[in-house]
């Protein structure tokens, strides 16, 4: 295309108010005729020159900024702040030296707090590319006036490039301040410089950036400041360390009215709030919030570095009243004791509260024991109940042998190393029998138990045996397992046996709420255990406030491991399921300390304070196994002896009719009682059968019921 063709081109296209002045310069520049010609022999090449030298000097600029971009370093390494539920503060991490930098965020920092920064600083800040010309003019003439600097031509895009990169203050490093300003425009909006600048900026100390100046100082975000606030957060900035309140209040003081009286000047505010804001205390440096410290702590972590703020669902309230709790249940049991709670709202998996230990300044305190893996004791026998109810291998009524057992190489005993003889599967559930779970264990097979687990994301661990193959031992905490994963178990029970991961931050909660989640046992069998739950026995003199109330039943199971090591307590109650534990850190034995006694009062406490959504109680209805489900194995006719069953050792504190004798009990109708053939009467208080043993030894026991059908037992009987 000719010269000529193109600015016809230009003129056809232009505007009708341009096209008269292209016209005019194109008769001014290419006329007509020889002389023309003569002027297109030399503009052509000068223009074409031109354009080379500009494209030239856009490639070098080009080169030179991607070979020496902007250090950003400092703009992406910020403090993690982990908030509650409801935006509150829980806990933020340092960076680099211990310094807090905590990252601006201008939708929740006070506006007019921004438009005054930008007045006083840097008026011109929304026009100019990075420098201003003006300043810089005025800056040059004033200094070569007077002969010496009386004001500065810094931006406040300069002074971000140069909080990036520190420098000596002298010429050199401000004409690299203005070079990288310059690149900083050319990178980022306006908005965020200004969020830049205000995440930098230094405030006295290892404070760094708006939010931690106000958090520390004043004790709030920056989302409303007063006049005085505002003038002091301005103000800090350009003398940091000689105007600290906390160290210089005078310095502070005085910087800080400057400000005000420069806000008045400019007509931002009158006298009437000058006055105020000069009368305004100054603040006092307090610490960092620091609260729920083990999840904050992991959450703050684990924030992803572009936003550096995560929030939670942890409910900061729920936690400052469950922290103390738990602080006064380890200090009664023991110098070595630590407790951990752990509160998730079934709805959504939300985990509303996460006591990790007892306190920072109790053995072991830096530990997250709700992440620990310990042993459950019989935290699991619910689910290996619900399992077998799920695949019809049995039912709430179906009858188990609680005598004693040997399955292959393994013989377990009940906790309080007495046998109960036939029992249902509701009365071993809830009375947390140790054989009868074992022998629903090996109908329903440890690896079918496993697998199921599994399939929900709960693994247990298993300790180094050598045995290829799970063992038995499983019913009974022979492997371990985090209070997190037994509160996924848990919370599966409370949602119909749906199973779905814990939910620490409002998305994943969010996410668990669309999710269907995966099935752990079905539903039918999931309610079926959790009214067992409900009605087995609580703590002395204790029931939860949630049935008093209307709310309904804490289904709840305790479980001791081996050596009294970990005592847990879980429980169901009014949408929330509540794990507890108590032990030591370093997992050492405590003498006698089981989880009815020291973990179950923890968890009433802890139900209470919770405090779940009002329900009706279940309703009552008989409870009866099919058929083919009577027994899970076959009993013959005739009472059902309960205790003592057969072939068990009893001890006994005393003997004689001054002991305090042994209960004796049964199923059956019209019971009449022999010991070696001598008839035991009923006690006329209690309506109970009592024995008294005269001697340690073998003995002989049969209960006849109406019918007169018989149940033997041959028991020993030893001394305390």
């Amino acid at each position: 295309m000719t010269l000529k063709a193109a600015w016809e081109r230009l003129t056809t296209g232009a505007v009708e108010p341009v096209r008269p002045l292209i016209r005019r310069l194109r008769r001014h520049l290419l006329p007509q005729g020889e002389k023309g010609a003569q002027r297109r022999t030399h503009f052509i090449p000068w223009l074409v020159k031109g354009l080379i030298a500009l494209v030239a000097v856009q490639t070098v600029l080009l080169t030179l900024d991607l070979a020496f971009p902007p250090d950003m370093g400092r703009a992406h390494r910020s403090s993690p702040v982990a908030l509650d539920r409801n935006g509150a503060w829980l806990r933020a991490l340092p960076v680099e030296n211990g310094r807090w930098r905590i990252r601006a965020d201008l939708t929740r920092t006070d506006r007019s707090f921004q438009r005054r920064v930008v007045r006083i600083e840097d008026q011109r800040f929304w026009l100019h590319p990075g420098v201003d010309p003006i300043s810089l003019v005025r800056a040059v003439g004033s200094a070569a006036i007077q002969g010496r600097i009386t004001s500065g031509a810094s931006t406040l895009t300069m002074q971000t490039a140069r909080l990036l990169e520190p420098r000596p203050r002298n010429i050199g490093s401000k004409l690299i301040e203005m070079v990288r300003a310059m690149q900083l425009e050319a990178r980022m909006s306006k908005r965020e410089i200004l969020a830049l600048y205000l995440t930098l900026a230094p405030y006295g100390g290892n404070l760094e950036g708006v939010r931690a100046a106000s958090l520390s100082y004043f004790g709030h975000e920056p989302e409303s400041l007063t006049n005085g606030e505002q003038a002091l957060l301005i103000a800090l900035p350009q003398a940091p360390e000689g105007r600290r309140p906390d160290r210089y209040p005078d310095a502070a003081r005085r910087a800080r009215d400057t400000v005000l009286g420069r806000m008045m000047r400019s007509g931002m505010i009158g006298e009437a709030a000058v006055h105020e804001g000069e009368t305004e205390p100054l603040p006092r440096r307090s610490p960092f919030p620091s609260n729920a410290w083990h999840i904050s702590g992991q959450l703050a972590r684990a924030a992803p570095r572009e936003a550096a703020t995560v929030q939670s669902t942890i409910d900061a309230g729920l936690q400052a009243r469950l922290e103390p709790l738990a602080a006064s249940y380890a200090r009664g049991q023991g110098p070595e004791a630590t407790a951990a709670i752990l509160v998730v709202e079934i709805e959504g998996r939300a985990v509303r509260a996460v006591v990790g230990s007892a306190g920072l300044d109790r053995p072991g305190g830096w530990i997250d024991m709700t992440r620990a893996v310990r042993s459950p004791g019989s935290a699991l026998k619910p689910f290996i109940y619900a399992m077998a109810f799920d695949d019809g291998t049995a039912a709430p009524d179906t009858k188990i042998q609680d005598v004693a057992t040997r399955f292959k190489d393994y013989q377990p005993e009940n906790f309080d190393r007495v046998f109960r003889g036939e029992v249902t599967a509701s009365e071993a559930l809830a009375h947390s029998l140790n054989v009868p779970a074992v022998a629903m264990m090996e109908k329903i097979g440890p690896r079918s138990f496993l697998g199921r687990l599994e399939n929900v994301g709960v693994e247990l661990v298993r300790p180094d045996t050598g045995r290829p193959d799970p063992g038995l031992a499983i019913a009974l905490g022979g492997e371990g397992i985090t209070l997190r994963d037994l509160a996924v178990l848990y919370c599966a029970l409370g949602d119909e046996g749906l199973a779905k991961p814990l939910a620490f931050t409002r998305e994943d909660a969010a996410r668990n709420s669309r999710s269907g989640g995966r099935r752990l046992v079905g539903a039918r069998a999931a309610g079926q255990v959790l009214d067992i739950l409900r009605d087995a026995p609580g703590p002395k003199g204790r029931i939860p406030s949630a049935l008093t109330r209307g709310g309904p039943g804490l289904a709840f199971k305790t479980g001791t491991s081996y050596g009294f090591r970990d005592a847990v307590a879980a429980g169901v109650a009014g949408g929330y399921v509540i794990i507890v534990w108590t032990g030591r850190a370093d997992g050492g034995a405590r003498g006698g300390l089981t989880g009815r006694e020291a973990s179950l009062p923890l968890l009433f406490d802890v139900a209470d304070l919770v405090g779940g959504e009002r329900s009706a109680p279940p309703p009552i209805a008989p409870k009866a196994a099919p058929g083919a489900l009577q027994r899970l194995e076959k009993a013959g006719a005739g009472p059902r002896l309960i205790f003592p069953p057969d072939r068990a050792t009893v001890q006994v504190d005393a003997f004689g009719p001054a002991s305090r004798g042994l209960a004796l009990a049964a199923g059956g109708e019209g019971l009449s009682w022999y010991i070696d053939g001598e008839p035991i009467p009923v006690e006329p208080i209690s309506g109970k059968p009592i024995w008294r043993p005269a001697a340690p030894g073998f003995y002989a026991v049969k209960v006849i019921d109406g019918a007169g059908r018989e149940a033997r037992a041959r028991v020993r009987i030893k001394g305390g």
